[in-house]
């Protein structure tokens, strides 16, 4: 299969939901088929298990774990990759722009009908043990990676 066929490492991080710099090198420097691709989603390798329970994680999870939109994470000048335990700090001792922002969009989403909409979803994830992989959540950042 030529490189034309294959998936670079950057969308393929994009759409298993992951922060591209943090992924082995391998991962980062080969194109994959989407046999590839699919078994990687299929079967995570442990690498990618650990990367998903831990981070860093790409903005728009970190926005979602939040709670909050990518929008909100530049305001509040933390706009870059977090780890789960750099976010269970945050909610745990949430500063006043991260309360706020984390009110607008409960009430933004409760407004608008959106299920989920008190903006609580994101610590579930980042509070257990289980994988965080995309799940079509929305966090409104227009497709923007970290």
């Amino acid at each position: 299969m030529t490189d034309a066929n294959r998936m670079k490492p950057q969308t393929a991080a994009k759409k298993l939901n992951i922060y591209l710099p943090a992924a082995p090198e391998h991962f980062r420097e080969t194109p994959l088929t989407h046999d590839e691709f699919v078994a990687l989603q299929a079967d995570p390798p442990e690498w990618l298990r650990q990367l998903r329970r831990e981070g860093p994680f790409p903005r728009a999870e970190v926005a979602r774990k939040l709670g909050v939109t990518i929008t909100a994470l530049k305001a509040g000048d933390a706009d870059r990759p977090y780890t789960a335990e750099e976010i269970r700090a945050l909610l745990d001792d949430q500063p006043e722009w991260l309360r706020s922002a984390r009110a607008a969009l409960a009430a933004r989403r409760a407004a608008d009908g959106v299920r989920g909409g008190d903006g609580v979803r994101g610590d579930a994830d980042v509070r257990g043990d289980g994988d965080s992989g995309a799940d079509g959540n929305s966090t409104g950042n227009g497709g923007e990676d970290a």
